[in-house]
């Protein structure tokens, strides 16, 4: 597809964001008001009024010195080291009378040690000024004037700018998106580098900006931006911009953060807003901190019980020189050899005081090599050459992306053998969300043959063989090529591939289930002209895996119109490949409340479809009484691909009567149109009005695989001490099974199970005493981690696992149970907190 090219569809005509001319209420009549105050001039970066502002530049600085500040920051920092400022007070002393030794033997040691820590602090400081560089000369698109744009560097960015980013960029700066290469004026965005989010975010600009498709549009596009003021929330922006004797307002759909990258879009055209320090991602970052290992804190402990030596064993001689000093005023001289009847102060018995007072500081300075200055040395050359090893270390390149490891300062490589936990997600952290389609349940019958490695790990557990087809597996070259080539597609059952599922019993079942993977969804078709070849960008991995699962089973998703799906399809009568068409009236998004995602569609018949996809927790209750023929198979294929470590989805339909229709898009469309803040709430009842009495089609399975390495790396891990905890929202079963796959548990180690599967709470619970259930929940979860304590204390040589699921951890983590769920989890070498929700993994780690 052409980059000039405007994809032509309008998604919003049918999805639940709205999008044109609002109301200002709620934060929008806040604007001009303290905080809200920035009014930007889109395409007039030069205008009078716009220069007189000073709004900040898009150079961005992240290094910890400038050239004038080095000298001084540089030598706060050297001494801020206690050795150091000890050694500086006794080079100073060393240019006394009291001094032992010459000045040049104190103060030429002092220096080369403070010079080579400066370098090496220079030096480090100049690589993050190199990368500063790169980032700040990036090159991007900018309206120059007359519909023309040139490349420039992103420092040279001002606001008011209108920038041209294209595909697989990142954004310079903070932008209102204008345009897109889509019609509908829709872009995908990853926020990975933001929030860490694999999943890509969907954004719109304003309707009355959706024309601006070709650089020449922009040659007398003017509007004013007003919003708030820099600040440091991501997820939040209040504006409205004057376009044409109007407002509109702005809300985070369309703001674009700079440090986001532009995915499965061909270009967009932004107006900046914020600029190098004053953008969101910035003003998230800290000045680079002052950073001390324990290792050095602990020296400097050491520095102080060493000085305290000192001080003592000076304080104790110079006492005894103070009086013998003294005896040498009676009658003869002891000490004739100091010569104290012409001695000055030092040896004067009759100021044998101060003489004292004078002899402890030369002492002082005579034992100062008791505190080795060397040591600093030694250990700043120590970790100069780890952090090379590390940087050039082969086994740590990451050859997909071609990053090689970088320590970015080397002040805390020794923090690295401090690590007693590690905390990590699943999702993209030991899996590599990529997902690939690789069995499903249609019909009360389960579908393909792939093999996870959880089920892999299951079997070598058990020590029973793997059983595939009515045969046992065997792993090997002759079995590896059988791996589908196709991305996100690993399904191998002859019985429904190939057109064969016409032959399958339920056939009209195969075929409403495929055809709603190939319509009940969000991702857009790109076609190559040449080829024919469709590829299919979409907001999450396992979207691609849904629709790309359709196209290689006979139902290819083809076409998106402003409201319409096209899918290629076989017909079971003729046997011939059809092409059909499906007006696309309504989209009911997924979010993680709702857990499912449905469309309403008419067919070519008429007929008004709901088509849903969803988890098993939500989808099963809202089946109709007679859509439950195969609830009871269905159920356990998905216990089994869960326990496999697969995610499953229910795919459900049902028909819509044109009245119930009717009804429901009225109180949909008024919901949506809505821009008070129960917005969300609004859509949501309306949508769970309709989401109802669904027929069931049956469930897919994808499999996220491992990471590569995983399983050894955690293995290494624990031969090392360092224990895992891992915070997922899986079912117990997949989360024990995934475990297992990924060594983190392993055969011998001890399992202890924190759930409220009790028999006393579900009966509890079929009474509706909410109270009661609560109660008995507590105590439950508190006896649990008693005896859990017991258990670790008792045995002092065997290895334990704490699994617990997100019931029992919301009990686990309140104020008087905290620190003892937190002392059995310290006791366990594996953590796993499975069903756990977001903000109970914030809980986890904060606690």
């Amino acid at each position: 597809m052409g980059k000039d090219r405007t994809k032509k569809f309008h998604l919003s005509k049918i999805y639940s964001f709205r999008r044109g001319r609002g109301e200002f209420r709620d934060d929008h009549s806040q604007i001009g008001g303290p905080g809200f105050s920035r009014v930007v001039y889109c395409n007039e970066p030069s205008d009078s009024e716009a220069s007189t502002r000073n709004y900040a530049s898009n150079y961005v600085r992240t290094t910890k010195y400038t050239a004038a500040s080095f000298l001084p920051k540089s030598l706060f920092e050297q001494f801020r080291r206690v050795a150091n400022f000890y050694f500086l007070v006794t080079g100073i002393l060393s240019f006394t009378e009291l001094a032992p030794y010459t000045a040049v033997s104190a103060v030429i040691p002092l220096i080369i040690v403070i010079s080579v820590t400066m370098v090496k602090e220079g030096i480090e400081d100049w690589r993050r000024k190199q990368q500063d560089i790169e980032v700040n000369n990036r090159k991007v698109k900018v309206h120059r004037g007359g519909g023309i744009f040139d490349h420039t560097g992103w420092r040279n960015i001002r606001v008011g700018d209108i920038v041209k980013v294209e595909k697989d960029e990142f954004f310079p700066a903070d932008l209102i998106l204008l345009s897109s290469s889509y019609d509908d004026a829709i872009c995908y965005v990853e926020t990975m580098n933001l929030d860490g989010e694999t999943n890509l975010k969907l954004k719109q600009a304003l309707e009355d900006t959706s024309y601006l498709h070709g650089d020449e549009n922009l040659r007398d596009f003017r509007a004013t931006v007003k919003c708030e003021d820099p600040n440091a929330n991501l997820y939040t922006f209040v504006g409205s911009m004057e376009f044409d004797e109007q407002q509109h307002p702005l809300s985070p759909q369309q703001l674009l953060l700079r440090d986001s990258k532009l995915r499965n879009t061909d270009y967009i055209y932004g107006a900046v807003v914020f600029t190098g320090h004053d953008t969101k991602v910035i003003q998230n970052s800290t000045d680079p901190p002052s950073k001390r290992s324990k290792i050095e804190k602990k020296m400097d402990k050491i520095i102080y019980f060493l000085f305290g030596i000192l001080f003592m064993m000076a304080f104790i001689g110079s006492v005894y020189f103070g009086i013998v000093t003294k005896d040498d005023m009676e009658g003869r001289h002891k000490r004739w050899y100091l010569r104290p009847e012409s001695a000055d102060i030092f040896f004067d018995p009759e100021r044998a005081p101060m003489a004292a007072i004078y002899h402890f500081l030369t002492a002082l300075l005579l034992y100062s090599y008791l505190i080795p200055i060397s040591l600093y040395v030694s250990i700043e050359i120590v970790k100069v050459l780890q952090s090379i090893f590390i940087n050039q270390d082969i086994h740590m390149y990451y050859e997909e992306a071609d990053k090689p490891a970088h320590a970015r300062t080397s002040n805390l490589n020794e923090e690295l053998g401090q690590v007693d936990t590690i905390l990590s997600d699943k999702t993209g952290t030991l899996t590599c969300n990529s997902m690939e389609f690789i069995k499903c349940s249609v019909a009360g019958t389960a579908y393909g043959y792939g093999v996870t490695e959880v089920e892999k790990a299951m079997a070598k557990r058990n020590g029973s063989p793997l059983i595939v087809n009515g045969k046992d597996y065997v792993e090997g070259p002759a079995h590896g090529a059988n791996h589908s080539s196709i991305k996100g597609f690993n399904f191998d059952d002859d019985r429904i591939m190939n057109g064969n599922w016409v032959n399958e019993p339920h056939s009209d079942v195969i075929q409403n289930f495929f055809r709603l993977l190939a319509v009940c969804h969000t991702a857009i078709p790109d076609v190559d002209e040449e080829t024919g070849n469709v590829a299919y960008e979409a907001e999450s991995p396992d979207e691609a895996a849904f629709v790309i699962a359709a196209k290689e089973l006979g139902f290819e998703f083809f076409n998106r119109t402003q409201s319409s799906v096209s899918v290629n399809e076989l017909d079971p009568v003729s046997g011939k490949r059809v092409e059909r068409s499906y007006k696309l009236l309504n989209v009911l998004e997924f979010n993680s409340t709702r857990k499912r995602m449905s469309v309403i569609v008419r067919d070519e018949e008429g007929k008004l479809l709901l088509l849903s996809k969803g988890a098993d927790s939500v989808m099963f209750e809202r089946l109709s009484i007679n859509g439950r023929n195969f609830e009871e198979e269905t159920k356990e294929h998905v216990n089994e691909y869960a326990n496999a470590g697969l995610r499953t989805l229910i795919l459900a339909y049902r028909e819509l009567s044109e009245e119930e229709y009717k009804v429901f898009n009225e109180k949909f469309v008024e919901a949506k149109n809505s821009v008070s803040a129960d917005r969300e709430a609004m859509i949501d009842e309306v949508a769970q009005k309709v989401e109802k009495d669904l027929i069931l089609l049956g469930a897919t399975a994808v499999e996220d695989k491992l990471q590569q390495g995983v399983p050894e790396c955690i293995d290494k891990l624990a031969q090392a001490g360092i224990k895992l905890w891992v915070l997922t929202g899986d079912k117990m079963e997949t989360a024990i099974n995934i475990g297992y796959a990924c060594s983190l548990l392993r055969q011998g180690m001890k399992q202890i199970i924190i759930n409220l599967e009790t028999p006393k709470i579900i009966e509890l619970e079929k009474t509706g005493d909410k109270d009661a259930v609560t109660k008995a929940s507590r105590e439950s979860v508190l006896q649990q981690i008693m005896n859990g304590k017991y258990q670790v204390g008792a045995s002092s040589s065997e290895a334990f696992a704490l699994i617990i699921d997100g019931k029992s951890l919301a009990y686990a983590l309140e104020e008087d149970t905290k620190m003892l769920f937190l002392d059995l989890a310290i006791g366990c070498a594996s953590v796993i907190c499975c069903r756990s929700s977001p903000k109970q993994k914030a809980l986890v780690i904060t606690s």
